[in-house]
């Protein structure tokens, strides 16, 4: 799997974080997933995004888009 906290700190450092597009695997959310705004990220952890409300795991990241293209696709691995 390519290193999810690498790609999103290049993000985050050298674009505008706010257009990022992640979707994620959430439990009882219609088709069991999400999508958050890079906007809503307070911090990159070393496994895991950290929002206002919610700890995300990097294993439960499903796709990653920036300004529609996608940068990360776990269906594709």
């Amino acid at each position: 799997m390519p290193d999810l906290r690498t790609l999103l700190n290049e993000i985050k450092w050298t674009k505008d974080f706010s257009r990022v597009k992640i979707w994620y695997r959430h439990r009882g959310a219609p088709n069991d997933t999400m999508v958050l705004a890079g906007s809503e990220i307070v911090s990159i952890g070393r496994s895991f995004l950290e929002t206002t409300s919610a700890s995300i795991p990097f294993h439960r990241i499903l796709k990653i888009m920036y300004d529609g293209e996608v940068l990360f696709d776990r269906a594709r691995l």
